[in-house]
């Protein structure tokens, strides 16, 4: 991590529209999730996430922060003068230098200070938006794509921050022709624009919320809907009566894990018998880094890491393949700016509501109980699946145990 206090205070922003321009640029050449602009009693810094991890990216003078604030609320066409109270818009950028036009979706939040500004880095990527990209192995690619054969059912993906799950909602969504189907999305924001389908935004300063458009849409003779997600009761039951009346229902919903995900819908208040009628599936996922294939060199695995590979691994794999199983970890170089990872990789656990879970579902069951199930009956958890995918040195050993 940089030491904030050996980076100098830039004075000098002669052009604040060719400073914005080279920030955004800059996001887009380093592959930059999120953009911060916060400010101190001092003077104002600018760091940006990627892959979790914070860079610092400036520190300005406090003199250039309201031009620098005001011409981000000018490409957004808000409030320039609103500084009370919180703000959200979207930029549209192209870069001259990338050729890449991108979405930047931005909001402003009052401090103590003045405005803290806050962008998400939204790429139009769309060789990632299909279910081979986002790395299933064969057997959980099977079981999505039969799934999908369904004509109705919701198929959930469980998520905490900073997962990918829109990537994953839409890769599903890229499986059917929008010309054979009534595709309709209301999305929070629109992320990625696909030909033929209906894609809508909601706007709760008007209550046009979830729940108010899935009222209206059942209207409009829909094949397949899409809700970003599922907050409350409410909409988890119009999903629910949806998908009960053959329609292919596809969302997110904030857990930890596949098996949480029921109990989490139980929390909700809906009622176990809907839950066992109405879900087919529910991906649970997280990203961990992609080791650089550039400097990655074999890694000396000791007694205890080996014990702990074994037990999680004894289930689905003999223990000789187990013990002839070689595993890499990082240097760092010069193609990997030093940082050992060159990009991020998924990892999954794919639970089919099949009927060997209706009996502990109806029975309210802990999440534990019904994890326990799900792996007897073969659902490979996420952290055998991070292993799994050290073993094939996409990540390294470390990054999958911090999954625990």
């Amino acid at each position: 991590m940089q030491d904030i206090n050996k980076i100098s205070i830039r004075k000098d922003v002669q052009d604040v529209v060719v400073y914005i321009n080279d920030l955004f640029d800059t996001a887009i050449e380093k592959n930059f999730s999120d953009i911060h602009i916060e400010t101190t009693k001092d003077f104002l810094f600018i760091r940006c996430r990627k892959d979790w991890d914070f860079e610092i990216y400036d520190k300005v003078s406090l003199e250039h922060l309201s031009t620098i604030v005001t011409r981000l609320k000018v490409l957004a066409k808000v409030k320039i003068d609103e500084n009370k109270k919180p703000q959200d818009w979207k930029i549209v950028y192209t870069s001259e230098k990338a050729w890449e036009t991108i979405d930047i979706r931005a909001s402003t939040l009052p401090t103590i200070y003045w405005e803290k500004v806050v962008m998400r880095v939204l790429r139009q990527n769309d060789s990632l938006i299909n279910l081979k990209s986002i790395w299933l192995f064969q057997n959980n690619l099977e079981k999505v794509e039969n799934v999908l054969k369904s004509k109705y059912g919701i198929i959930l993906v469980a998520w905490p921050t900073w997962s990918w799950k829109s990537t994953t909602l839409f890769s599903i969504l890229k499986n059917f022709n929008p010309l054979e189907y009534n595709i309709s999305t209301l999305e929070d924001p629109v992320e990625y624009n696909i030909d033929y389908v209906n894609q809508s935004q909601i706007k709760p300063e008007i209550w046009y919320t979830f729940a108010s458009w899935l009222r209206s849409l059942v209207r409009q003779d829909p094949d397949i809907i899409m809700v970003w997600e599922i907050r409350d009761k409410e909409t988890a039951l119009l999903s629910i009566e949806a998908a009960l009346t053959w329609h292919l229902v596809l969302s997110t919903i904030h857990t930890n894990s596949a098996s949480a995900t029921v109990q989490r819908l139980i929390n909700m208040g809906i009622e176990p018998f809907l839950i066992t009628s109405s879900v087919k599936m529910i991906i649970s996922q997280r990203l961990v880094k992609r080791i650089c294939s550039n400097c990655k060199k074999e890694e000396n695995i000791n007694e205890n890491v080996r014990e702990k590979i074994k037990k999680e691994l004894q289930d689905i794999m003999e223990q000789d393949e187990i013990n002839n199983l070689t595993f890499y970890k990082w240097i760092w170089c010069e193609k990997c700016n030093n940082t050992w990872y060159t990009w991020r990789q998924w990892v999954h656990e794919v639970l089919v509501l099949w009927e060997y879970l209706e009996k502990d579902i109806l029975n309210m069951s802990p999440a534990s109980e019904i994890h326990k199930i799900a792996v007897k009956e073969w659902m490979i958890t996420i952290l055998q699946d991070a292993i799994l995918k050290a073993a094939m040195w996409e990540t390294t050993l470390d990054e999958a145990f911090k999954l625990i």
